[in-house]
C-alpha cells in the first residue's frame, strides 16, 4: 500500500449490492495505478459490506470503511476526505462504472492545469443496464463555467477530481445539513479560491437508477440549489448576471406551476445528448 498515493478514489456506498460490484471493478481495472480506494459503507441493510469485505481480500489498494449509523451522503464523503492521502481526491458513485482510462486522463489534466482545483468531464448517460441513452457535456473551460454556474452545476459530481490539499487548507467540506445538491454548494466554496475546468472526454458510465437522488428527492433538490445560488452571492461573494436573475425567478416560480416529472423530462431532453 503507497502511503503517498497519486490519487485517493472516494466511493461511499448505501444498499448499492445490486452494482458496486461493477463500479468497484472498474476502479481497480484502472491504467493508472497509484491510487488508495476509500469505500465508506454508510451503514448498509443488504449485501453491500458483505461484497466490499470480499474485495479488500483482493486488492491492497482498498480502504473499506463501515459507519457506525447511517451519516448519509455529504458527512460520509467529509469522514473520507478526512483520511485521503492523496494529491487528488477523484469521486465515484456505487452504482456508475469509469471507463479504464478515466484516472489518467484526469490527472493528467490536473497536472497540466495546476490553477485549476477541481475538475470533471463528460458522463455518458445509461440505463440500469449500462446501455448508453445520451451523454451530458459540460463547459471546459473557467469562464465558460463561470458563466453558466447559476443556470446549472457546472460539474458532474460522480466524476470530479479535486485537490485535496485545497479541501484541507480551507476546511473546505461538504455541508452535512444539505440532503441534495450538496456538491453543488462545494464547487461554488473551491471556485472562490480556485478556477474550474473539465475534460472533454467521456469519463464514466451514469447509472439511472429508481433510487436516484436526483429522482427520489427531485423538489429538494431543486429548493437547495435556489438556496444555494442565494447562498453564492451573500456568503461567498459571486454576482449573479441580469439573465441569471431572471432565471433564477422562473426557476422559483416553475415549482409552483410546472409538475416535477415534466420539469425531470425536460431537464433530461435538454441536458442528455444523443
Amino acid at each position: 500500500m503507497n502511503e503517498n498515493p497519486k490519487i485517493s478514489v472516494l466511493m461511499p456506498a448505501y444498499n448499492a449490492e445490486k452494482y458496486i460490484g461493477e463500479a468497484i471493478e472498474s476502479i481497480l481495472n484502472q491504467t493508472f495505478k497509484d491510487f488508495e480506494f476509500i469505500i465508506i459503507d454508510d451503514c448498509s441493510t443488504d449485501r453491500t459490506w458483505e461484497i466490499i469485505q470480499g474485495y479488500i481480500k483482493k486488492d491492497s489498494r482498498i480502504i473499506a470503511l463501515k459507519n457506525e449509523k447511517n451519516l448519509r451522503i455529504s458527512a460520509t464523503l467529509n469522514r473520507g476526505i478526512e483520511i485521503a492521502k492523496g494529491k487528488y481526491i477523484a469521486r465515484m458513485d456505487a452504482d456508475d462504472w469509469s471507463y479504464p482510462d478515466r484516472l489518467q486522463k484526469q490527472y493528467e489534466f490536473m497536472e497540466s492545469n495546476l490553477d485549476v482545483g477541481i475538475s470533471g468531464g463528460t458522463m455518458e448517460v445509461c440505463d440500469e443496464n449500462l446501455i448508453k441513452m445520451g451523454y451530458r457535456k459540460y463547459n471546459l473551460n473557467d469562464y465558460s463555467i463561470r458563466k453558466k454556474i447559476f443556470r446549472y452545476s457546472p460539474f458532474s459530481h460522480p466524476l470530479i477530481i479535486f485537490k485535496t490539499e485545497l479541501l484541507k487548507k480551507y476546511n473546505f467540506q461538504y455541508d452535512p445539513i444539505l440532503v441534495a445538491a450538496q456538491d453543488y454548494d462545494l464547487y461554488f466554496k473551491i471556485g472562490r479560491i480556485s478556477k474550474f475546468g473539465n475534460l472533454d472526454d467521456i469519463l464514466i458510465k451514469y447509472r439511472i437508477v429508481g433510487t436516484s437522488i436526483s429522482i427520489t428527492k427531485a423538489r429538494v433538490q431543486e429548493k437547495n440549489t435556489l438556496y444555494i445560488r442565494l447562498k453564492a452571492i451573500f456568503e461567498y461573494g459571486y454576482e449573479m448576471g441580469v439573465g441569471d436573475k431572471i432565471y433564477f425567478i422562473g426557476q422559483f416560480l416553475s415549482m409552483y406551476i410546472i409538475p416535477q416529472k415534466v420539469k425531470i423530462y425536460v431537464f433530461i431532453f435538454f441536458r442528455n445528448r444523443k
